[in-house]
């Protein structure tokens, strides 16, 4: 995969893309990453990348010639269509079934903007996918980006030391991941649950879908409308509603 990041800021993704994870992918070779500044594209001396908004109103506007130049560029030089992604708060809440469909794609382009917004013809024109990571603003894009590029090159074949790591986390079955343990078996009189130590790996299994679907009930219960429950299963929310 590659990821090309257009950025006033380029700076930012110095240690993102050079640490942990994100470092292991590319020395793997699974993932190039570039960090670019779009400001490079933009047209005459001053190399002005925002103006005034039309119509008045407060703050600056990013120009769309520099951000189409720059897309432009990118795409002569790509083997394949990519994926333009625009960060921003109005797009599209980012989910893990969101990050799993970027994660077949073969190239990235992020959009990381600053000021008071985008010219509308960026949004209409140039990108394929508006992208929000939550209901809050930020400074800038790029945050964003680091947090999408982090949850996608993960899912990348290779890229995890262990493959079923990425399957088994959080939001990837639908529900909650269930509780994890380690040695000691007894801290401070804090014990695990005996049926971790069994060895039976069918009724650990068990026990783990259990565990995930009462943690998402009590904390994410908007979740259970999208996961078909077992009769069992379906008893055991029963139970737990009648108790509340």
């Amino acid at each position: 995969m590659k990821i090309d990041v257009l950025t006033l800021f380029p700076e930012m993704f110095e240690g993102v893309f050079s640490s942990s994870i994100m470092k292991k992918a590319a020395d793997k070779e699974k993932v190039a990453f570039r960090a670019l500044n779009f400001r490079d594209y933009a047209e005459g001396k001053h190399k002005v990348v925002d103006d005034y908004p039309y119509g008045g109103g407060a703050g600056m506007v990013l120009k769309p010639q520099p951000l189409f130049d720059a897309v432009d560029a990118l795409k002569e030089k790509a083997e394949t269509a990519p994926r333009v992604i625009l960060m921003c708060p109005q797009g599209e809440r980012y989910t893990q079934r969101k990050a799993e469909e970027l994660a077949k794609e073969s190239h990235l382009i992020f959009l990381c903007g600053h000021y008071e917004g985008y010219d509308e013809r960026v949004r209409k024109h140039l990108v394929t996918d508006e992208i929000s990571i939550g209901d809050y603003v930020l400074t800038g894009g790029e945050l964003g980006a680091m947090v999408v590029a982090d949850s996608v090159v993960r899912l990348l074949p290779g890229v995890l030391g262990n493959e079923s790591s990425a399957v088994q986390d959080s939001f990837s079955s639908g529900l909650l991941e269930h509780p994890h343990y380690t040695r000691p078996a007894d801290f401070r009189g804090m014990k695990v649950p005996d049926v971790l130590l069994s060895g039976n790996h069918k009724y650990i299994e068990e026990w783990r879908r259990e565990k995930s679907l009462k943690r998402t009930w009590e904390r994410r219960p908007d979740l259970l409308a999208q996961i078909e429950l077992t009769e069992k299963e379906q008893k055991l929310m029963d139970l737990w509603n009648s108790k509340k």
